[in-house]
């Protein structure tokens, strides 16, 4: 099982098959997708737009079935290939465009997110329109080496944490309010302090940082909270 899949997996409250998983809620009428095992063998990129497609919560289960049951009904890697890229077939369409949305949140996330230092692990939280998680997983993993870590989705009640030798795993997350305010504090003000004194008042893009650092994202942004704004 590969690890973006193996994570979400983990996130249901009861782990299902992933042809059950995909077919949940869409009627009847509809025919059964192939694994996802057999769609990573045919096409990667299939399985990518799938997997990602789903983690943006986006309601198209329908149209992700039907996606997989489409290039799973290919008899070779490039039939799948045409298949899972044409654009001009409605399912495809809204797949990749789910897909893209929640892959260009993922990689937003891996610049934006803050870490600090709590209970001995650097911690950082967000509220994602997606659950991305999964996909932070590798990225974080290969960042911090060995150093504990963890990233909560406070929107989900989810945590994605890894400890020294183990794997990157989800776990559920209860917010407690002012936890670690006076350990983290001195990290932000760190922080605030590099921010002020690389900021270039002449070179200011108000316009462009909104595009890069989107406003719903400045909640947990250090250098966006009072006394350290660019």
């Amino acid at each position: 099982m590969h690890k973006v899949q193996e994570l979400f997996d983990e996130h249901q409250d009861e782990p299902k098959e992933a042809a059950d998983f995909f077919t949940m809620d869409l009627g009847e009428g509809l025919e059964p997708p192939p694994s996802l095992n057999k769609l990573y063998e045919l096409s990667i990129d299939a399985y990518y737009s799938a997997v990602y497609a789903r983690m943006s919560e986006l309601p198209i289960a329908a149209e992700i079935s039907r996606f997989m049951v489409k290039v799973g009904k290919c008899r070779d890697r490039n039939e799948a290939a045409k298949a899972a890229s044409d654009r001009g077939d409605p399912d495809v369409l809204a797949v990749l465009k789910a897909a893209g949305k929640a892959g260009h949140e993922a990689h937003r996330l891996m610049g934006l997110l803050r870490f600090t230092e709590e209970d001995g692990r650097y911690t950082a939280r967000c509220s994602p329109d997606h659950f991305i998680l999964p996909a932070l997983a590798d990225h974080f993993t290969l960042r911090f080496g060995e150093t504990p870590w963890a990233i909560i989705d406070e929107k989900r009640g989810v945590c994605l944490c890894r400890e020294p030798g183990g794997k990157a795993r989800l776990v559920k997350h209860s917010r407690n309010e002012g936890e670690n305010q006076e350990a983290a504090g001195s990290w932000e003000d760190l922080w605030r302090l590099y921010f002020r004194s690389v900021n270039n008042e002449g070179r200011k893009n108000p316009t462009l940082q909104r595009q890069l650092m989107p406003v719903r994202y400045h909640k947990y942004l250090t250098e966006m909270q009072p006394g350290g704004k660019m």
